[in-house]
């Protein structure tokens, strides 16, 4: 399974880059994060281009969205052993939108649209929360006991 994390804006030193950093060594899954550089203050519209472009190949997308259905980590981790089976090439992308959140057009795109709840978190946060959450989901599939029921 080969997932993409593709974010709106660079992940610059800071201990959340770390924490990315740790779990993206720790996963047994291809995992990797695409940044996409947009202009400072740029709209969900301005933004959508350069995220519908990094989506060109067919791929089953997941966005964070705070429209989304939330889930509990065990629910995760069924849609992701679904997912696995239904993703084109198996491959999967997981979109992190901008401050504005998406345009219509790259919400059309995603399969699900996942939230983290009705609060809003900061967007580098939200990375290590995500991949927090597919190493859970990993290590559930897996029936390691990471994640105690």
């Amino acid at each position: 399974m080969k997932i993409r994390i593709i974010a709106v804006g660079r992940h610059k030193s800071s201990p959340t880059k770390d924490l990315c950093d740790e779990y993206l060594k720790r996963m047994n899954w291809n995992v990797s994060i695409k940044e996409i550089d947009a202009p400072k203050g740029s709209t969900s519209a301005q933004e959508a281009p350069l995220i519908l472009k990094e989506l060109a190949k067919p791929t089953l997308v997941v966005a964070l969205d705070e429209r989304g259905e939330t889930l509990t980590s065990p629910e995760f981790s069924k849609k992701m052993a679904g997912w696995q089976n239904q993703a084109p090439g198996n491959e999967m992308a997981f979109l992190i939108g901008g401050a504005d959140g998406f345009d219509n057009e790259v919400r059309k795109k995603a399969k699900f649209l996942l939230s983290f709840g009705k609060q809003t978190w900061p967007h580098m946060l939200v990375r290590v929360m995500l991949l927090e959450q597919i190493y859970r989901a990993q290590q559930i599939i897996a029936g390691h006991p990471y994640h105690r029921q």
